[in-house]
C-alpha cells in the first residue's frame, strides 16, 4: 500500500545548458587577460545594427531575406530588428567607455537563412575589441594563441591563415 505519509522524492535539478557552459568558459579565459564582458539588447535599433557601423543601406545584409524585421519600434519610434551580430553591443559600449578598452561581447544573433547543415537562423557568437595605443596583429595573434591553448591545452598549435573578404 502507498503510505501518504512519507516524504516525497526529491526530484532531479536540471543542469545548465552546454552552450551556456562553454559561452561562460569563454567568458572566464578573457577574463582574466584583462577583458571586461559585456552584453546587450537582442532587439536593436538599425541605427545600432547597422549605421554606427557604417554598413551602406544598399548592404545585401540589411534585406529582409537576411535580417528579421519586428513590427515593434523602440521609445524613439526607431523600428526594431533581432541583432544580426553583436557589434552593436560594442557601439554601446564605446559611448560609456573612453580608451584603453578590452571587451569581450558574447551573444545570441539571428539571421533570416533557410536552415541546413551550415546555416542556421538562431546562434552564438563572441566578438572581441580592443583599443589602446600600439596594438598590433601580432597582438591579435599571441591573444587568439593564447585563448586557444588556454581553451584546448598547452599542445595545441595554431595557424593563422589570413583572408580577404570583399563585402
Amino acid at each position: 500500500e502507498f503510505d501518504q505519509t512519507l516524504p516525497g522524492i526529491k526530484p532531479q535539478l536540471g543542469h545548465i545548458h552546454p552552450i551556456t557552459q562553454f559561452l561562460e568558459k569563454i567568458e572566464d579565459i578573457f577574463s582574466k587577460m584583462g577583458y571586461e564582458v559585456v552584453e546587450g539588447p537582442e532587439m536593436e535599433t538599425q541605427k545600432y545594427n547597422f549605421d554606427l557601423l557604417n554598413v551602406p543601406p544598399d548592404h545585401p545584409s540589411r534585406d529582409i531575406q537576411d535580417t528579421f524585421y519586428l513590427d515593434l519600434k523602440d521609445r524613439s519610434g526607431e523600428p526594431l530588428v533581432l541583432r544580426t551580430h553583436t557589434s552593436p553591443v560594442q557601439i554601446r559600449a564605446m559611448e560609456t567607455r573612453k580608451p584603453p578598452v578590452r571587451l569581450l561581447v558574447p551573444g545570441r544573433v539571428f539571421r533570416n537563412e533557410a536552415t541546413d547543415a551550415g546555416h542556421e537562423t538562431t546562434f552564438y557568437q563572441c566578438e572581441g575589441l580592443v583599443i589602446d595605443k600600439n596594438i598590433t596583429v601580432t597582438d591579435l595573434i599571441g591573444t587568439l594563441e593564447l585563448f586557444i591553448k588556454r581553451l584546448f591545452g598547452e599542445n595545441i598549435k595554431i595557424r593563422v591563415r589570413p583572408h580577404f573578404y570583399p563585402f
